[in-house]
């Protein structure tokens, strides 16, 4: 059963110039070592940024009630499994969250072109 679906798309160019006026205090609020080691080795680094902040996006919002429950963005950890698929791993607040809401199994899909990055990200019913 679908406890919630989030979806969320991001221009860019926003994510560069983010990056460039704050570099590594930006990238350490937002994203995990492991995330930016992946992001920074890719050749458009900040498409696959925005593709994970935008995934981000789409966690929080699939949780709903963003304000009754606090996660910090490094919280939401957005990876790759064996053969490249996107996941989430959950930390801290969010895992709690998590298990409080009896998720079990979250759905992720990420796309990116030249000027936009989209997620979205379904949460299923289950017993983790």
């Amino acid at each position: 059963m679908i406890l919630g679906m989030g979806v969320d798309i991001i221009e860019i160019y926003r994510m560069r110039d983010a990056i460039k006026k704050w570099g590594d205090s930006f990238l350490t609020k937002i994203f995990t070592p492991r995330e930016i080691k992946y992001s920074t080795a890719r050749r458009f680094a900040p498409q696959h940024f925005a593709a994970r902040f935008a995934a981000k996006e789409a966690v929080v919002k699939a949780f709903g009630e963003p304000i009754k429950h606090p996660i910090r963005w490094t919280e939401i950890e957005v990876l790759n499994d064996e053969e490249g698929k996107p996941m989430i791993e959950f930390h801290n607040d969010a895992l709690r969250l998590k298990k409080k809401k009896k998720v079990g199994k979250v759905v992720v899909s990420m796309s990116h072109s030249e000027n936009y990055a989209i997620a979205n990200v379904i949460l299923l019913n289950g017993k983790r």
